[in-house]
């Protein structure tokens, strides 16, 4: 009998009879219907965690984002601060014959404290299958990492330039370096979900990363998640945000500003001397074709 077999795991198959494989049916989050290429889908958005809800078996097209890492903090010796990281961009499609868990991972908060790294963003998940959240923008030269883009960095007159490595290679890029106290006052960017945070450059600081344009699996105009924040400067420029999607860093001492909500993943903008901006949080797509 003629058909497709669908491998779920590398000894685990599934026959599919005659015309192939075949998309199941599923409930949960916010539901919409869009068009990509011509195939009409339902698209499931889940800004929370919860339960993708199987009604039948079949085929999902899986979009999982992890929460932007917050903008570092650093009063300490006239430097400013590294941009929060972007969380992972994720794609793959599955085969569901059960319910599964919706884990949304949360931002990282805005950090207040003086001298602090940046809060990292949690994974975002279906059942097992994650992507990893930004690393926090780096305030005292620390290396933070995390499953998703590194934060970006800053340096001391001993430790030189550093930049921050993400921890796994997957849809994460590492976060700018940022200069020595006595050369450079500026922090570098942040990784995004396609590109590395760029270095600061005397007292203008890096700008993040570039994020995913998932408009190519959700449809309608250019949409980036996952971008890095810009770099905080104390007495120059601050870093621009990745596709202008994530927080800015803050310039000539501001505040680094917060990723817009809606920009889901996108890390925050490194401080000047006040407060480093808060990440976005991370977003689950799930799709099938109607």
């Amino acid at each position: 009998e003629g058909g497709v077999v669908y491998f779920t795991s590398a000894s685990s198959s599934i026959f599919f009879r005659g015309g192939g494989t075949t998309y199941g049916v599923a409930t949960g989050g916010t539901s919409s219907s869009i068009t990509v290429s011509g195939q009409n889908y339902t698209l499931l958005t889940f800004t929370a965690s919860g339960t993708l809800t199987v009604t039948k078996a079949g085929l999902f097209d899986v979009m999982v984002v992890g929460g932007g890492g917050g903008g570092g903090l650093r009063t300490f010796s006239n430097t400013g601060s590294g941009g929060g990281g972007g969380g992972a961009v994720m794609q793959q499609t599955m085969y569901l014959a059960a319910n599964a868990t919706v884990t949304v991972g949360a931002k990282g908060a805005a950090q207040t404290s003086g001298d602090t790294d940046g809060n990292r963003g949690s994974f975002s998940r279906v059942n097992e299958f994650c992507a990893g959240g930004g690393g926090g923008g780096s305030a005292n030269s620390q290396v933070m990492i995390s499953a998703g883009s590194g934060g970006g960095q800053i340096a001391t007159v001993a430790e030189g330039y550093l930049k921050t490595v993400a921890l796994i290679s997957v849809n994460a890029n590492s976060g700018g370096s940022g200069g020595t106290i006595s050369v450079n006052l500026a922090g570098g960017g942040g990784g995004g979900s396609t590109q590395a945070g760029q270095d600061s450059v005397t007292s203008t600081a890096g700008n993040g990363g570039t994020g995913t344009d998932v408009s190519t699996f959700i449809g309608g105009s250019a949409l980036y998640h996952g971008a890095g924040g810009g770099g905080g400067s104390r007495s120059g420029t601050g870093g621009t945000a990745g596709n202008s999607t994530g927080g800015n860093g803050g310039s000539s001492a501001a505040q680094g500003s917060n990723a817009t909500a809606t920009n889901y993943g996108c890390g925050g903008g490194g401080g000047g001397v006040t407060q480093g901006g808060a990440g976005a949080d991370g977003v689950v797509y799930v799709r099938f074709r109607v």
